[in-house]
C-alpha cells in the first residue's frame, strides 16, 4: 500500500467496478426472459434496496465511510435500521443489483449481481473483523442482529 492509499481502497474500487459493470451490462444483455416475469420481484427488490440504503445512510450519519475500516473517531450505531440489520448498505447494493438484473431480464446481469453479492459479503466479513477490534460491544451485536435480512434467524458470522 502506498503512503497516499487509504486502508480499504481496493475494496472500494472493486465495489465500484462491479456496480458499474452491472449497471451497464444488464441493459446491454436484456430480454432473456419475458419482461413481466422480473417486473414484480425486481421492483420489490429495488424498494427494499431504497429502504435499507436510505435508512442506513441516515442512521449511520458521520460514521459512514466506503472503506471497511471504521473511522478512528466513529461510534457503534445499533439503533434505527442498525437494530434490525448489521449491514443495510451492503444489503441495499445486493438487492439493487438483483432487482436491476431482473427488471432488465438479464442472465448476465444476474451473474454479475451474484458476483457483487459474494464480493460484498466478503467485504462485510472483512469489515466485521475491524469492527470487533474497534468496538468492544460489536461481538455481542454481531450475535444478536442479522447481517442483511431483518427476519433472518441466524445472525452469526
Amino acid at each position: 500500500m502506498t503512503k497516499t492509499q487509504r486502508p480499504g481502497t481496493r475494496w472500494v474500487v472493486g465495489q465500484l467496478v462491479l456496480l458499474a459493470a452491472l449497471g451497464a451490462t444488464a441493459p446491454w444483455h436484456r430480454g432473456q426472459w419475458p419482461a413481466l416475469a422480473g417486473t414484480v420481484p425486481g421492483t420489490l427488490l429495488l424498494v427494499y434496496a431504497a429502504w435499507t440504503g436510505l435508512a442506513g445512510v441516515r442512521d449511520l450519519g458521520r460514521n459512514r465511510t466506503p472503506s471497511p475500516v471504521p473511522r478512528p473517531d466513529s461510534t457503534l450505531v445499533t439503533t434505527g435500521i442498525y437494530a434490525r440489520l448489521r449491514h443495510p448498505l451492503y444489503a441495499s447494493m445486493m438487492a439493487m443489483g438483483l432487482g436491476w438484473a431482473l427488471l432488465w431480464s438479464s442472465a448476465v446481469g444476474l451473474a454479475l449481481a451474484g458476483v457483487l453479492a459474494v464480493f460484498l459479503h466478503a467485504k462485510a466479513r472483512h469489515e466485521e473483523g475491524h469492527l470487533c477490534r474497534h468496538f468492544p460491544d460489536y461481538p455481542e451485536y454481531l450475535r444478536r442482529v442479522p447481517r442483511y435480512v431483518p427476519w433472518a434467524r441466524r445472525a452469526g458470522p
